[in-house]
């Protein structure tokens, strides 16, 4: 039988209530980037040790590497700024992220588009961080 063909092993059972609890994010400047996920986004402001920042969405959280931090553990590739792809979930019409967006002088680069998105399909506007990463963000009240 070949790898294609092989079955998956099973899941342990608690594989299924697992969830998501951080990320990290690499970002070049701290005050630009701060003011941008904590005005534009709504993130949580949180300061961390070693030189650290955190942006917090209620109960997930983007774990920030900039200048002047050096955490320990990291990955073997550490992140850099601007080579994130991040997706936040839009609390109502996909209409109201454009028009935010706009208001706070972020230009929007693709969308309103239709996409998948972990709970199913759903309206997506793309934009970018002050360092470039790509975000997204979603809205499912729509479909």
């Amino acid at each position: 039988m070949s790898d294609a063909n092989a079955r998956p092993a099973a899941a342990p059972p608690q594989a299924a209530r697992l969830q998501l609890d951080h990320c990290v994010i690499a970002v070049s400047d701290w005050e630009g980037s701060n003011r941008f996920y904590r005005d534009v986004l709504g993130a949580e402001l949180l300061e961390l040790e070693k030189g650290r920042f955190a942006y917090r969405f209620g109960e997930q959280q983007l774990n920030v590497h900039g200048p002047g931090s050096t955490p320990q553990p990291r990955a073997a590739e550490p992140v850099r700024p601007g080579n994130s792809d991040l997706c936040l979930v839009w609390p109502g019409p996909v209409e109201g992220a454009v028009e935010h967006l706009e208001a706070c002088g972020v230009e929007v680069e693709e969308g309103p588009v239709e996409r998948q998105g972990a709970r199913g399909r759903g309206h997506s506007v793309y934009f970018r961080d002050p360092d470039g990463s790509l975000l997204e963000l979603i809205s499912y009240d729509e479909l």
